[in-house]
């Protein structure tokens, strides 16, 4: 029986999970007050205004109600803002102000800190075939659950 250690993907799962500790701790050391997961819902909004829950969901790899539930402690700390859509008031944009774009500013610095001791002794060659591997198991695993979801019986 395969130990977990030499289990790929637990070995992956190791590394992101200590890799988000890592970021965390550094955020929390640097004053800020946010998580990583806050953090990524922020970015996601300001670099795509306008941009729906249900692709912030998809982009941050969270489920919508979490997403809902991170949204609403950034407007509670003054970080997010719902402005109503005009034609159409069931709907919301989601907007960050001046306030949350220097936090941004610093979290980015922070952030390509953390890349660069995460990355340290790790080859420019090695990250990118890393990549090319990471996006090939991606591209396997959403191949294989279209096809699962087109053979799944209408019930």
């Amino acid at each position: 029986m395969e130990k977990l250690n030499d289990i790929f993907f637990y070995r992956l799962d190791k590394a992101i999970r200590t890799y988000r500790q890592f970021a965390q701790g550094a955020l929390k050391a640097g004053g800020v007050r946010i998580t990583v997961d806050q953090w990524l819902v922020l970015k996601t909004i300001s670099d795509n205004p306008g941009v729906s829950q249900k692709i912030i969901a998809e982009t941050v790899f969270k489920d919508e109600a979490s997403v809902t539930r991170i949204i609403e402690l950034l407007v509670k700390k003054d970080l997010l803002s719902r402005n109503l859509v005009e034609n159409d008031r069931r709907k919301t944009i989601l907007t960050v102000n001046p306030k949350t774009r220097t936090l941004l500013q610093k979290i980015g610095k922070i952030a390509v800190r953390n890349r660069s001791h995460a990355l340290k002794g790790v080859s420019a060659g090695d990250v990118s075939t890393v990549r090319k591997v990471l996006d090939q198991i991606s591209e396997n695993c959403l191949t294989e659950a279209r096809r699962r979801k087109k053979l799944k019986p209408a019930g």
